[in-house]
Order: structure tokens, then C-alpha cells, then sequence
């Protein structure tokens, strides 16, 4: 069971948590507000959950561990994060994180924006309330990917 996210951490942003591939998700700063220049998430996922290997092709990305241990993997590079390091995914390099510790808290900045439409809009609304996290269609998610030149390229990274 994941926490919600902490109220204070954040205190301006208007996003609402919404359900992701498993995890809890936010916009804190929609590109909208950027002029498009960039945009930031939030992700709290537990143990294990890792999203299946990806490249954006529009978007870098930048991870920020905030709580927890993560592994990211970028291209064919292996980097075992903890809570206060950084790591940088370039457009067009495939990519993905694994969780190692009990849950794991990232912000993730894409720049530019425009990525956090795909998220939100393949997401279910999350309540602190909710105890599990939604079920979700995989093959739905991916299917809208390519509209946001996110291309699949593997499976997801194991331990």
C-alpha cells in the first residue's frame, strides 16, 4: 500500500494524484505554466515497480529521488540512486527506473512539456482513500504513446 503524498513538500501545486501503471502520480508544474518550455511530476511507486523500457523522443528527463532507492537504467548504464541524487535520460535513449527500497518518491522534469498530458490522461483519479492502486490497461496506455513520440523498447528492468 502506498502512502499519500506528503501535503507540505509541495504546498502550490493544483494537480490532483491520479493512478499510473500502478503508481501514484501528479503534475506539480504543467507545461501550461512554462510556456511549454518544461514540465514536473511526482511518482510514488513501491518495491519492484518498474515501467517497461522507453524513449521519448520529444523530451529529456530528469529524476530527482526524493525519498528512497532507485535504479535507473539509461541506455545500457546502470545508476543505484538514493534519496537526494539526480540522474539525467536523454531524448531519444531508451530508459526506465526500478524501485528497490519499501516505496520510492521521484520528481521528474521533462523538457519540454507536453508528456504530462499522456500521463494524465491514461491515469485514474486517486483518493486518500484508496488503498490499492487502480487497475489499469496496459495495452490502452501504449496504444496512445505514439501520438506523444513515446516508443516501448523493451521489457521492463529486473534486479
Amino acid at each position: 500500500m502506498l502512502p499519500p503524498f506528503p501535503d507540505d513538500t509541495f504546498p502550490d501545486t493544483e494537480s490532483e494524484p491520479f493512478w499510473f501503471l500502478g503508481g501514484r502520480s501528479r503534475i506539480l508544474l504543467p507545461g501550461s505554466k512554462t510556456n511549454g518550455a518544461l514540465s514536473v511530476m511526482e511518482f510514488l511507486d513501491t518495491a519492484g515497480h518498474a515501467p517497461p523500457m522507453h524513449a521519448h523522443e520529444d523530451e529529456d528527463e530528469v529524476w530527482i529521488v526524493l525519498d528512497g532507492e532507485v535504479s535507473f537504467f539509461v541506455d545500457d548504464k546502470r545508476l543505484d540512486l538514493h534519496t537526494g541524487q539526480i540522474a539525467h535520460g536523454p531524448r531519444g535513449v531508451p530508459h526506465s527506473y526500478l524501485v528497490r527500497s519499501e516505496s520510492a518518491r521521484l520528481a521528474v522534469v521533462f523538457s519540454p512539456s507536453r508528456i504530462e498530458e499522456w500521463f494524465s490522461t491514461n491515469g485514474t483519479p486517486a483518493t486518500r482513500l484508496d488503498e490499492e492502486p487502480a487497475p489499469f490497461d496496459i495495452g490502452g496506455i501504449l496504444a496512445s504513446a505514439d501520438s506523444f513520440h513515446l516508443r516501448v523498447a523493451g521489457p521492463p528492468p529486473t534486479a
